[in-house]
């Protein structure tokens, strides 16, 4: 039996026809011959030593040609049968290609066949309302399309139609589903046109209806739970109760928070199932609803419609729990904006009743995890309500700030007498610590014993004066607020004593910042300021330790003062005071700039010039007297006006004495001039009449004008004779030598008198 190499070749048709095998045999035969004769004629030729060259010619000549057939063999089984193996081994592996194609196909017709069979049964179970069946065979020709499309040698022109009637279906279904939505969960809401306000809202009605059949358990009807199940499978929940979630925030939620005469009712209507509405209750005169209000109003209708629409599990979570995922943390910053903010204690006596806020929070919370609305432990709802006590810290500073900025920027001329018996109203603070009492009874004796040896009961007491009104409520103010800070927490007092700084910090920028015009220009309110920065000066030495005891240590210890802001206020108040002053200085002079310098008093103009600025003078001296004496006290008021004589006095003086030529006309003329200014100046310290006993002060003019002795002393220079000038200077020992210097005296008497020889030995007296 020949080879299977042998049956290929001779299949060709490209072999002779002798038997491949056969040769080779041969040859081989050949090749054991050849060898045995080779090896018997080397074995003579070598051991033998047998001389058979020409046998040895022979036999390579048959070597040779034996050689050359195996060569010929050689060739011609590597062309012609390798050639006839390649194709055989390319039509094997087209054959296994078609074998795979065919199978694609097959595979491909059946998906084929699943699809159809899946848009069938879920257009019969669309028609039969089954939408989760309708929905999951949609999902099913779905994943049969993607499928198809995974097929990177598939190029059905089929697939594309596929697509298109697969989409189509799928609308076809969201469609009805959102039909069956509209006609279960029905709203009733305002035109956008119309304002959110309480009457739009009163408009908002939710219908939620009922199932069709009447034995069901309480809960979700079967067909609203049937849609939301196929919603969820065709991945169009979400953005369905995000929709839903808006609305109801918008429209029911945020009102019953925002609105405290908003509530909602509701009723079991046998045609229109459950209905929530909003209603208003005319009895409720609130501004804001109470946290327990809120609450309550909120976990009705959170109840309502776990009950009717929330309670179904997608998958493995709650649709409650997809709700609240989208509205919790939208409603719990409006309940802590609009509830909560508004529900935090004014007064540190009111938080220990706020714990019942927290336990309300606390619950309401509770009911929410029930239901599934919220998971976790702990909300920012709940952690705002612990914080009451940072919350009314933060609340109380905010306020006291505003209503300490709006007393600052509020008018400074009403204002309150303040008399030397005046203290502040001090409040009630607690006992001091047991270790201050021992010291108060142990030191009593010592006091009874030096009570002789006491201050007089003035000392340390501020003078009558007027301050601001709103200055004195500032003070209240801070005084509360610093009461509120005792008993508190360390942190909440923290930050109410330094609100308190703050406050007072506020006043030195704001005051002179914002009435800065009206402080120059009107008198009586530079005045005020000036009492206003002494008022609190004066009660901020003692303000820190009134309730330095009573804070706590980490305050007590060290920064409970406010001393170090008295000489800021001290400060504030002396240069409000002394720029006014800068200006009444400034118009005094400029009234007497235009007395032409007293000069030729002869000239009716001149003197009418002169005596109008004299007159001005005495007329402005006595409207800031007016302004005045009712609001600085006692001494300011003296200094201030004294001050101002002074300079009035002094510019007269000085121009006068700058005259080099009085003739008895302009002397007489000069004194009657500075006879108004002797008789009424004083005029300006005339006490009030509450102020009798402090007469003798005031009348002591030349206490506050420092020049009013020498501008007496001038005015009888001006009418004196030359005796007389010599007798009051009486060799350097009489007022006028007290009042001039030697060569003022020579000066006024060469300017009053001719060059005689009475002058020249007046003169010489003059030494």
């Amino acid at each position: 039996m020949s080879s299977f190499v042998t049956e290929v070749l001779a299949s060709s048709g490209k072999l002779e026809k002798e038997d491949l095998s056969c040769k080779i045999s041969k040859l081989s035969r050949k090749v054991e011959d050849t060898k045995e004769e080779v090896c018997e004629m080397i074995n003579k030729k070598y051991n033998d030593f047998l001389p058979s060259l020409q046998g040895s010619e022979e036999l390579m000549l048959e070597v040779d040609e034996v050689s050359k057939e195996m060569d010929v063999l050689k060739n011609c089984i590597e062309t012609e049968v390798q050639q006839n193996v390649h194709v055989a081994v390319a039509e094997y592996a087209k054959l296994k290609q078609q074998l795979e194609k065919n199978t694609v196909i097959i595979t491909m017709l059946g998906h084929l066949k699943e699809f159809h069979s899946a848009m069938e049964e879920s257009n019969k179970a669309l028609q039969d309302k089954k939408y989760v069946v309708a929905a999951n065979q949609l999902q099913r020709a779905k994943a049969t399309v993607d499928s198809l499309k995974g097929w990177k040698t598939s190029q059905l022109p089929l697939l594309s139609a596929l697509s298109s009637e697969l989409t189509v279906q799928r609308e076809n279904l969201i469609y009805h589903l959102g039909d069956e939505w509209k006609r279960l969960v029905i709203w009733r809401l305002p035109s956008s046109k119309e304002p959110a306000d309480l009457k739009s809202f009163l408009k908002v009605e939710l219908n939620l209806s009922h199932s069709c059949s009447k034995d069901e358990e309480p809960g979700p009807p079967a067909v609203l739970c049937s849609v939301l199940q196929a919603l969820a499978i065709q991945g169009d929940l979400q953005h369905k109760i995000k929709l839903f979630s808006q609305v109801l925030l918008k429209n029911m939620l945020k009102p019953l928070v925002m609105f405290p005469s908003l509530s909602v009712r509701v009723t079991e209507q046998p045609e229109k199932g459950t209905v929530l509405a909003l209603q208003s209750l005319e009895e409720s005169q609130e501004e804001r609803s109470t946290p327990s209000q809120v609450y309550s109003k909120l976990l009705l209708v959170l109840t309502t419609l776990h009950s009717h629409l929330l309670d179904v599990f997608i998958g493995d979570k709650k649709l409650s729990a997809i709700m609240g995922e989208l509205i919790w943390e939208e409603i719990s910053r409006c309940i802590i904006h609009e509830c909560l903010l508004y529900s935090i204690p004014n007064n540190s006596s009111q938080l220990e009743k706020y714990s019942t806020v927290i336990k309300e929070t606390e619950e309401f919370e509770k009911s929410l995890k029930e239901m599934e609305y919220l998971q976790g432990d702990s909300t920012d709802l709940l952690k705002y309500s612990q914080d009451v006590n940072c919350h009314f810290a933060r609340k109380k500073c905010k306020d006291v700030i505003v209503a300490a900025r709006k007393l600052m920027t509020s008018e400074m001329h009403n204002t309150v007498k303040i008399t030397p018996d005046y203290k502040l109203r001090l409040p009630k603070l607690p006992a001091p610590a047991s270790e201050q009492k021992v010291k108060q009874e142990s030191r009593k004796d010592e006091v009874t014993m030096e009570n002789s040896k006491q201050l007089s009961a003035w000392s340390l007491c501020l003078p009558a004066c007027r301050i601001s009104e709103s200055v004195q409520q500032l003070m209240e103010l801070a005084l509360n607020t610093l009461c509120e800070s005792v008993g508190s927490s360390t942190q909440c007092a923290l930050q109410l004593f330094f609100t308190v700084r703050n406050v007072f910090q506020l006043f030195d920028d704001v005051v002179p910042t914002y009435h800065k015009e009206n402080l120059l220009k009107f008198p009586h309110l530079a005045a005020i300021q000036h009492n206003n920065c002494m008022y609190l000066a004066h009660h901020l030495l003692t303000l820190g330790h009134h309730f330095r005891a009573h804070l706590p240590p980490l305050i007590s210890e060290g920064v409970a003062t406010f001393v170090d802001m008295v000489p800021g206020f001290r400060k504030l108040g002396a240069q409000c005071f002394l720029a006014q002053m800068h200006v009444q200085r400034a118009e005094l002079l400029e009234r007497l700039s235009t007395a032409h310098n007293f000069c030729n008093l002869d000239d009716e103009d001149n003197y009418i010039a002169a005596n109008k600025a004299v007159r001005q003078v005495i007329h402005q001296l006595k409207q800031l007297g007016t302004v005045w004496q009712d609001v600085l006290p006692v001494g300011i008021y003296c200094k201030a006006m004294g001050n101002l004589l002074n300079t009035a006095i002094t510019e007269v003086i000085a121009k006068i004495m700058m005259l080099e030529d009085i003739s008895s006309e302009d002397g007489e003329h000069l004194h009657t001039l500075c006879q108004p200014l002797i008789e009424e100046g004083p005029l300006v310290f005339i006490p009030l009449a509450e102020e009798n006993k402090n007469r003798k002060y005031q009348e002591e003019v030349p206490l506050y004008v420092r020049k009013w002795s020498t501008f007496k002393e001038l005015v009888i220079v001006l009418r004196a004779s030359l005796q007389e000038i010599v007798d009051r200077w009486a060799d350097r020992k009489g007022p006028l030598a007290v009042e001039f210097s030697s060569s003022e005296v020579k000066n006024l008497i060469r300017a009053l008198f001719q060059n005689t020889e009475r002058r020249a030995v007046a003169l010489t007296k003059i030494k």
